[in-house]
């Protein structure tokens, strides 16, 4: 089993935030590979399905916490307990704001790097776990982190933003496979962190 865990706060007033893409993300794959229905276990929703790695079928969970962010290891913790899985069976989805817009990192343990959610994750199971990181910019000023990552995504970042979740859908097989690295290297083949940077310009959107 993989869990693919997706970090956001519950609820539709924080469904379109900044802080929400890693649960975007992973309601992105459950869509793309044809998962099951949503049900709520281990704090969270989960749905289950399969996804088609190079190597075989690999049985895959995806898990949005519904225990809040910064709470999040109190979810993941129950559903590595419960599979009796490792750390490395699970995948955490999350937003990163040392990325820019649209850029996208796979990372395996390391520090919470001040994201609370991380944070917790460890403090439940150790750090080894695989990370997901999908970037949406600092907004220059660390006072200005809490409302960046708690405000919406501006419509002009939609284009920039659906290239990177379908990707990251459509790539997943490379993750089941355990290739994390290829995963990576696929997901910004198909969307191109210069294409966020492009839309950018264009729009003449200030820098995040």
């Amino acid at each position: 089993m993989l869990i693919l865990a997706g970090l956001g706060n519950p609820g539709p007033r924080y469904a379109g935030n900044r802080h929400n893409v890693g649960s975007m993300a992973v309601d992105q794959i459950a869509r793309r590979w044809s998962f099951g229905p949503e049900r709520s276990r281990f704090q969270s929703l989960v749905r289950e399905g399969t996804i088609e790695a190079p190597s075989g079928p690999v049985r895959a969970m995806t898990l949005k916490p519904q225990t809040y962010y910064n709470d999040s290891g109190n979810a993941v913790g129950e559903a590595l307990k419960f599979y009796k899985l490792t750390p490395a069976d699970l995948v955490v989805f999350h937003d990163e704001i040392d990325l820019a817009p649209g850029r996208f990192r796979m990372k395996a343990g390391g520090g919470a790097a001040g994201n609370n959610g991380i944070r917790s994750i460890t403090g439940q199971i150790g750090p080894d776990f695989r990370r997901a990181r999908l970037g949406v910019g600092h907004p220059g000023h660390k006072e200005l982190v809490q409302g960046h990552v708690l405000s919406d995504f501006h419509k002009v970042e939609h284009p920039w933003l659906n290239d990177l979740l379908h990707a990251c859908a459509d790539a997943a097989a490379l993750l089941a496979a355990g290739e994390d690295e290829k995963y990576q290297a696929e997901v910004m083949r198909l969307a191109p962190a210069d294409k966020a940077d492009t839309r950018q310009q264009r729009q003449g959107r200030p820098d995040l």
